[in-house]
C-alpha cells in the first residue's frame, strides 16, 4: 500500500510524521508532496519521508491518498488533479468543512473518507473521527482505521455531522488545554515562580489528572469533589469557576468551532 500526503502544514505534516514512525508504514511507502518549493526543501530534509517536487510524480502512484491542503485550497487543487487521479484510488479528506460529496465532485471520484484529526498526531497521540462514503468498502475501512490508528486514537461515526462537531471537541480541543495552560502558567508567575518551575507544575499536574482520570471509572466532576474539600482551597477555585460561568463558557467555545465547521462546508 502506497499512501501520498498532499499539503505538509501543521496536520498534514503531524499525520506523516506520525505514520512515517510507525510500524504499520514504513519510509518506502510514505509519499509526501507540498505546492511550495520552500517547503518542500525542508521536507527533503528529513529522514522518514519520500519527497516529490511534482503532484503529477506522485499522484498517479498511490493507493491511498490524505488531502491536507487549507479549505480555501480545494477548487484549486481539485482542477489541478482531477484528471491525474483514478476510481481505485482512496481519498481521505482532513479539510475542515468541505463535504464528502463536493470531493466526490470535485475529483470525479467515489470512495472518499472525510476524517477530522488533531495535532498531537506527531508524537502518536492523536485523535481522529471519521465517516466514508458508501463506495468505500468494509475491508477499506478496516484498512484506514488501521493507518489512522498509527497517529493515536481513531473513532468511526455514522455520518459527517459529528465530523464537524468533532471539530469543536478534538479537532480544535488541543488548542483549549494549551489556553488554559497558559492561563495557569501565567497566574504561577505572578505568584513569583519561574518560567521552568511554572511550566513544570502546569505540565506535571496535566499529566497526573489526565492519568488519574484514566486509571478509573471516575467522572470529571466526582474527581473535583475528592480534591476540592468544603470550605478548602480547592472548593475556593472552582466557586470561583462556577461564579464566572467558566463551563458555560467553555462549552460556548466547543460549539463555535462546530459551527464555524459548518459555515466552512457552505461556503466553499
Amino acid at each position: 500500500m502506497k499512501v501520498l500526503i498532499i499539503g505538509a502544514g501543521n496536520m498534514g505534516l503531524a499525520y506523516a510524521e506520525g505514520m512515517a514512525k510507525s510500524p504499520y508504514l514504513n519510509r518506502r511507502n510514505l509519499m509526501i508532496y507540498d505546492v511550495s518549493a520552500e517547503k518542500t526543501l525542508e521536507l527533503k530534509a528529513i529522514p522518514n519521508f519520500n519527497v516529490y517536487d511534482t503532484i503529477s510524480e506522485c499522484l498517479p502512484k498511490a493507493d491511498v491518498v490524505f488531502i491536507a491542503v487549507k479549505p480555501y485550497h480545494s477548487d484549486e487543487l481539485f482542477k489541478t488533479v482531477k484528471e491525474m487521479v483514478n476510481e481505485n484510488q482512496l481519498f481521505i479528506s482532513i479539510m475542515a468543512g468541505i463535504s464528502i460529496g463536493a470531493i466526490q465532485e470535485g475529483l470525479g471520484i467515489k470512495k472518499v473518507i472525510r476524517a477530522m484529526p488533531n495535532l498531537p498526531a506527531k508524537v502518536g497521540l492523536g485523535m481522529t473521527s471519521f465517516t466514508e462514503s458508501k463506495e468505500v468498502s468494509k475491508i477499506e475501512l478496516i484498512m484506514v482505521r488501521n493507518l489512522l490508528g498509527t497517529t493515536g486514537k481513531a473513532i468511526h461515526v455514522k455520518n459527517e455531522n459529528f465530523i464537524n462537531a468533532s471539530t469543536g471537541i478534538s479537532g480544535s480541543g488541543p488548542a483549549y488545554v494549551f489556553y488554559f495552560m497558559q492561563s495557569m502558567m501565567e497566574a504561577a508567575l505572578k505568584m513569583g515562580f519561574s518560567q521552568n518551575d511554572s511550566k513544570i507544575l502546569v505540565t506535571q499536574t496535566f499529566e497526573g489528572a489526565i492519568a488519574l482520570f484514566n486509571d478509573s471509572d471516575l467522572s470529571p466532576h466526582a474527581w473535583m469533589d475528592r480534591v476540592a474539600s468544603k470550605g478548602g482551597t480547592t472548593r475556593a477555585a472552582l466557586d470561583s469557576m462556577e461564579n464566572n460561568n467558566v463551563k458555560e463558557l467553555i462549552k460556548e467555545a466547543a460549539y463555535a468551532a462546530f459551527d464555524r465547521a459548518t459555515e466552512l462546508g457552505k461556503k466553499i
